[in-house]
């Protein structure tokens, strides 16, 4: 298990581990939410893969994000508990130019869904103010265009990964919240999708994602 990994791990077990003398009335943050989602999203290859020390190719990808996700939480003592679900789609993409393109590894790349499911655990910073961790599992789409200025192919890559990250909710009124959150997400399998529906065979990959979210919602 590599530091990164290790230490936001740690932090996440810290946060649910909280003791009972940091307890306030966490009541404002139960029960079943929705919200909107949008901000900042960056992907590139990870460090096995990166290249180094070349400054005129451009290896990431990055520009809006925007969706919803759903959640439920719970207390547990001083602790809120919670799992969630996010669809998100991103805007992220390179411009494809085969006598001197910037390059993400593989010709022309345009991120696409991006799907979340996972766990959050969290303890009051104020009545009104959460401050959390949160952890699970990733799927994103990008669409890999290719092309020798005669054939274009143009396919679909599945990426599998997991995602870390913790953030800051603002409770207003009784209902309504906003929230500001760091996530970052490695993506390590991946499959070529063709138009056709046929699937290539799963292989591994080393991308990193870092997502700068804002987020208004409704608790019911």
């Amino acid at each position: 298990m590599n530091t990164q990994r290790a230490l936001l791990i740690a932090g996440l077990s810290s946060v649910a581990l909280a003791t009972p003398a940091m307890a306030q009335d966490n009541s404002t943050f139960t029960g079943p939410r929705i919200e909107g989602i949008v901000g900042y999203d960056s992907t590139r290859p990870g460090s096995s893969t990166d290249i180094d020390n070349v400054d005129d190719i451009d290896q990431s990808i990055d520009d809006v994000a925007y969706g919803v996700g759903i959640g439920y939480d719970f207390a547990m003592g001083g602790a809120v508990l919670g799992v969630e679900g996010e669809y998100i789609e991103s805007e992220a993409k390179t411009d494809y130019d085969t006598t001197n393109f910037d390059n993400f590894g593989v010709s022309n790349i345009e991120a696409g869904r991006d799907l979340y499911v996972g766990v959050r655990a969290g303890v009051l910073a104020t009545p009104s103010t959460l401050v959390y961790a949160k952890g699970g599992y990733t799927n994103a789409r990008m669409n890999v265009l290719a092309s020798d200025n005669t054939t274009d192919i143009d396919t679909d890559v599945n990426l599998d990964g997991w995602r870390v990250g913790g953030g800051v909710e603002q409770a207003f009124g009784e209902n309504f919240f906003g929230k500001l959150e760091y996530r970052y997400s490695n993506y390590e399998k991946g499959e070529f999708e063709a138009p056709s529906g046929l699937e290539s065979d799963r292989f591994d990959v080393d991308l990193d994602r870092h997502q700068v979210m804002l987020g208004v919602g409704y608790r019911f």
